[in-house]
């Protein structure tokens, strides 16, 4: 299968090498030349966390394609997009050359809005969605770290399983990405946007990794408070979360991602603009539609886009 994935940083590194690894024809999109060319160079480099030395290599280069302009890389049959939420757009439209006649785009992203602003360049019924609860972070350019592992849930967004979506499941198991088809993709990705809109305002405030949230009887107590208010948002509008017992979900999730740095705390040290706006922001903007209340979530965005004004950060 030939696959692009849009977005050469820690998630999709991650998932290029996976793929890479596993014989498939990988391309990674990246809007940074000098690392393009380094990985191009050197290859990529793959650490495992502590925790996952006993079933990884402790580090691993692999030989994998980058590049900077699609057109290098010709139409794709599935292509990935890793990029930030606020960049979706603008990544699918110079993504454009990657389009073939059957070519399906996927969506692992954070956040919400990104399947509608992909429906409206590549067309809706090209778009299928997902989440992952890999995690990775960037060590520096063209190496990463796996910080943690976890499942990766993918659906058609009208919620039927098409043979598209199986062939896509079973090349993502093939690499050792364990991956789920869910018939409701809807419920899915709220149900990760809640442990999003915890963990990551969270640890990007107490600058910690994700399971220090675990460590503290203040913290989980306010990762509790963060989620009772959160999760009334999908269940007012008739949205099915995918597990009853939500706050268990994020401790869950806490705990299996505890040695990763959250990509909200990433961006925060690095300067750099984070997903905020599409996380909490998002959800007080659903809520205020139909009428709820949500001033925890408001005060974690609050909170998140004075620490970004604090650090001047740069597009």
């Amino acid at each position: 299968m030939k696959i692009g994935i849009v977005g050469a940083g820690a998630m999709g590194g991650l998932f290029g090498g996976m793929f890479t690894r596993a014989g498939q024809d990988l391309w990674l999109i990246d809007n940074h030349k000098q690392r393009a060319e380094k990985i191009n160079r050197e290859g990529l480099i793959i650490e495992a966390s502590k925790a996952l030395e006993s079933r990884e290599p402790k580090q691993e280069t692999i030989k994998i394609k980058a590049t900077t302009d699609p057109s290098n890389v010709g139409s794709c049959d599935l292509v990935i997009l890793f990029v930030k939420a606020y960049d979706t757009e603008e990544a699918t439209r110079n993504s454009l050359p990657l389009t073939g006649k059957k070519t399906t785009w996927l969506t692992l992203q954070n956040g919400l809005g990104n399947i509608e602003k992909m429906g409206k360049i590549v067309g809706k019924d090209r778009v299928v969605a997902g989440i992952t609860y890999q995690g990775a972070t960037v060590l520096e350019p063209g190496r990463i770290r796996h910080a943690g592992c976890g499942k990766t849930v993918i659906g058609e967004i009208e919620g039927k399983e098409s043979e598209r979506i199986k062939y896509i499941s079973g090349i993502f198991n093939q690499a050792g990405i364990e991956t789920e088809i869910s018939d409701n993709i809807q419920g899915v990705l709220w149900g990760k946007l809640i442990i999003n809109a915890v963990i990551n305002p969270l640890t990007a405030i107490i600058r910690e990794k994700n399971g220090q949230l675990l460590e503290s009887p203040l913290l989980k107590e306010t990762m509790k408070l963060i989620v009772e208010e959160a999760m009334r948002v999908p269940l007012k509008k008739g949205i099915r979360l995918p597990y009853q017992k939500v706050f268990e979900k994020v401790e869950e999730s806490c705990y299996a991602s505890r040695d990763n740095i959250s990509s909200m705390l990433q961006d925060i040290l690095k300067k750099k603009r984070t997903e905020v706006d599409f996380i909490n922001g998002a959800i007080v903007s659903e809520a205020e539609k139909i009428g709820i209340p949500t001033p925890l979530n408001r005060a974690l965005w609050n909170l998140v886009k004075f620490l970004e004004g604090r650090t001047k950060y740069v597009e």
